[in-house]
């Protein structure tokens, strides 16, 4: 967290977001196509969209909060501080946030709670007075009863009304040697670590004795002391999961208790979907862990404007298949929600923008507005198309990445009444456009759906080895009014 992760990328136009029939349009009403096989029993435990999405930083005015709306954003993350950053005679001061403290922290997370935005707390990190490591807060504390007198007097106030902060994440990206070359992580140094060049550092022997010993541990029990939860200090994707495992399960020889059953949320950065799916078996799906959070995605990656609406339809997907029973389960947070960069989520203004990313998210939420629900009937696609389905409100949406000309998906065993009076649309996952209806046909017959669709030739992709384009197709039925 808070690192320097800027470079220059290509500035894409933005297109106008056309309205989306998804969610009505001017002078039409829609009706749900009605799929009550997959539906059935999943309303009392409807998920949406909304609840997985989330970012680094806070909304900072009215505006911003109207732009967080209009994405899905409905999680932030920040730091608490300063502490005692000086000597341990300052007074304890925990009202600030922000890369120098320097926001009102009870404002914003009052703001937060007035605007449904729930508010993750990052604990960290050492006061250079205290750093084992001389001069250096990213390594253990010497007192670790100043740790604690930090941690207390943050979670002691924000749990509490009227702030009533429910999870808090204990250090950012604790690890030792990193599969990159790195001998130390770069958020966790030790005794051998070189200021001047990371590489010419030694690697740090101790580093998950001591984390799980002096920062976790101490930590946790206090989070837990005022019936919050725990939440991971998210593992670095160059840490790798068989180590990640290995500091879980580490049995601390001090209190004999694993770093696992202090964790409530477990959290890494930067890995794909399909990488969550060994943590989810080892420790979700029957506990201990109640959930499974990234608070780290993005940056970069956001150069492709697939990246974001592919990472989260395919999260909600994966979610709705792994018994998603509580809202707060599964989160993933975009880092970072604005700045300069052209792949931010949005352009810091005055006035501020939408980049292609936030635009993607805007799509995205007016797209899949609604309660979700898995589609459980397989998907077959033509050549030179991909792609996965979920039920919004009980209407379909396949999102689907295809190359340029017309392609074809076929979904079997959908009940012919179910598709009575349906038809399809086609909308551009990056601008939202809707494509001429002639651009997207529905017929069914024998059980089976098939949708035969044009994709254009100027995709919205930007991989220029493999052009594709990224869209969703909407199955909805529709009446005039």
């Amino acid at each position: 967290m808070y690192r320097n992760r800027s470079r220059q990328g290509r500035r894409r136009a933005l297109k106008t977001l056309a309205a989306l029939a998804c969610v009505g349009l001017p002078g039409m009403r829609t009706t749900p196509v009605a799929f009550a096989a997959d539906a059935a029993g999943k309303q009392r435990e409807a998920r949406r969209m909304t609840d997985m999405i989330g970012t680094n930083g806070w909304p900072g005015s009215d505006a911003d909060i109207s732009m967080w709306r209009a994405m899905g954003i409905s999680w932030g993350r920040g730091s608490v501080g300063p502490g005692q950053p000086d000597s341990a005679k300052q007074a304890m001061r925990v009202n600030g946030t922000g890369n120098a403290y320097d926001s009102d922290l009870p404002s914003v997370i009052l703001r937060n709670n007035a605007n449904g935005i729930r508010s993750l707390l990052f604990l960290g990190y050492t006061p250079k007075w205290n750093a084992s490591v001389p001069g250096d807060s990213k390594s253990a504390p010497v007192d670790v009863d100043a740790w604690q007198r930090y941690v207390e007097a943050v979670v002691s106030k924000y749990s509490k009304p009227p702030y009533n902060v429910r999870h808090f994440q204990i250090w950012n990206e604790a690890a030792g040697r990193l599969s990159g070359g790195l001998p130390q992580a770069t958020f966790w140094h030790g005794p051998k670590f070189d200021r001047d060049e990371e590489k010419r550092s030694g690697p740090y022997e101790r580093a998950m004795q001591d984390y799980v010993d002096k920062i976790h541990l101490p930590a946790a029990r206090i989070v837990r002391k005022y019936g919050a939860y725990i939440v991971y200090g998210g593992w670095p994707d160059q840490g790798g999961l068989d180590t990640y495992v290995k500091w879980l399960e580490y049995r601390s020889a001090g209190s004999n208790e694993r770093m696992i059953d202090w964790v409530d949320y477990l959290d890494t950065h930067y890995l794909s979907v399909g990488d969550l799916d060994g943590l989810y078996q080892r420790y979700v799906k029957q506990g201990p862990a109640r959930g499974l959070w990234q608070t780290e995605i993005g940056d970069r990656y956001m150069e492709d404007p697939h990246y974001l609406p592919r990472y989260f339809f395919e999260f909600a997907v994966w979610a709705l298949d792994r018994n998603w029973d509580d809202p707060d389960k599964y989160v993933t947070m975009v880092y970072h929600w604005d700045g300069y960069e052209p792949y931010r989520l949005t352009h810091r203004g005055p006035p501020r923008t939408y980049n292609p990313s936030g635009r993607s998210l805007v799509v995205l939420n007016k797209t899949v507005p609604g309660l979700l629900a898995p589609f459980s009937k397989p998907l077959r696609f033509g050549p030179q198309a991909k792609g996965s389905a979920l039920l919004s409100d009980s209407g379909i949406v396949i999102q689907v990445s295809a190359a340029p000309g017309w392609r074809t998906v076929e979904a079997a065993g959908v009940e012919q009444p179910s598709l009575d009076g349906a038809e399809v649309l086609f909308i551009d996952a990056v601008t939202g456009a809707v494509a001429p209806r002639e651009d997207a046909t529905l017929t069914s017959n024998s059980g089976a759906l098939s949708i035969r669709f044009r994709v254009p030739a100027a995709v919205n992709g930007a991989d220029r080895k493999s052009p594709a384009h990224l869209a969703y197709l909407v199955v909805r039925r529709q009446k005039t009014t």
